[in-house]
């Protein structure tokens, strides 16, 4: 099986057990998601099965979306209800205030993750070491914030949807909401309904992938669908061979009205694919050996 497997991750699950559940189902081992949900979270949890593991990376870059519960007046040492009580203000800021602090964490900035995480430090995970009481020393990371709507707002919580960058936590957004409005605040619930180009349309659940998997098999995003934001070129038979030795590419193994690609590739991917559009692997001009011509493309991800 190759390709995305769009998984409705139920509340409880780490993005770790879902993995285990598919690789059990399906019965193929080379499965890997593509952005960890906590499991206070549900929603699209993409899983990147067979040759697709080898795209994680480029998928796990994408915009997400999130439809998030925030609580005010209620503090955490993990930043969502989940966690350690550390502070109770019992204080609920007003409307206007939620929606002008809303305004002014959207942008770009630097975000400090929050304690309890998978980020990794002297080679551990930061959340084994707030577990142990030990220093965490993280570093902030820079995050983008495109879309932070106030859809609801009743007693002491507000329902905000989300549209950030990869790396972003909904958790310390909930945390920095709370100093904004200087009563606290902590997540509630989260859901995400976006990652990329992977939806809630195209999703299965647990309960499905269980009952039938060659079903849920069949609802998975094929190779050649993934990352079409990147240019695409038809690789000549000589150039398919070319590509599975790992040699570069010219102009002369490609499809003549594909070769405006090349412009191009010192700046960003593209998809080398054969005849029938199918994905063989992706070029870069920034990648691999010394390469023999400014008009050449190396295979840096072989899929076949």
């Amino acid at each position: 099986m190759d390709g995305v497997l769009v998984v409705d991750k139920p509340q409880g699950l780490t993005s770790h057990d879902v993995v285990a559940v598919a690789r059990r189902c399906l019965k193929e081992p080379r499965i890997g998601h593509t952005g960890t949900l906590d499991p206070l979270a549900t929603g699209v949890l993409p899983l990147a099965c067979g040759r697709a593991t080898r795209l994680v990376r480029f998928l796990s870059s994408s915009e997400k979306d999130y439809d998030a519960g925030i609580q005010f007046g209620l503090t955490t040492d993990s930043y969502d209800v989940t966690g350690s009580e550390v502070s109770r203000s019992g204080k609920v800021p007003t409307r206007d205030a939620v929606e002008a602090a809303l305004l002014s964490l959207r942008g770009e900035r630097m975000q400090m993750p929050p304690a309890y995480s998978a980020k990794k430090v002297a080679g551990q995970r930061a959340y084994a070491l707030a577990r142990r009481a030990e220093p965490v020393a993280l570093e902030p990371v820079a995050v983008r914030v495109t879309r932070a709507e106030l859809h609801a707002f009743t007693s002491a919580t507000a329902h905000v949807s989300l549209t950030c960058s990869a790396g972003f936590y909904v958790r310390a957004f909930a945390h920095e909401l709370g100093e904004l409005v200087s009563t606290g605040a902590c997540l509630e619930s989260l859901r995400r309904t976006r990652s990329g180009q992977f939806d809630l349309t195209a999703a299965v659940s647990i309960e499905d992938l269980q009952r039938d998997p060659s079903a849920a098999a069949g609802r998975a995003v094929p190779l050649e669908r993934l990352l079409q934001e990147f240019p695409g070129a038809r690789l000549t038979d000589e150039g398919r061979t070319r590509v599975s030795h790992g040699q570069d590419v010219h102009d002369a193994h490609l499809w003549p009205e594909d070769t405006a690609c090349l412009e191009t590739a010192a700046a960003q991917w593209v998809r080398l694919l054969d005849g029938d559009g199918r994905l063989l692997a992706l070029g870069t001009a920034g990648e691999g050996p010394p390469l023999r011509s400014p008009r050449a493309l190396h295979p840096a991800v072989v899929l076949f």
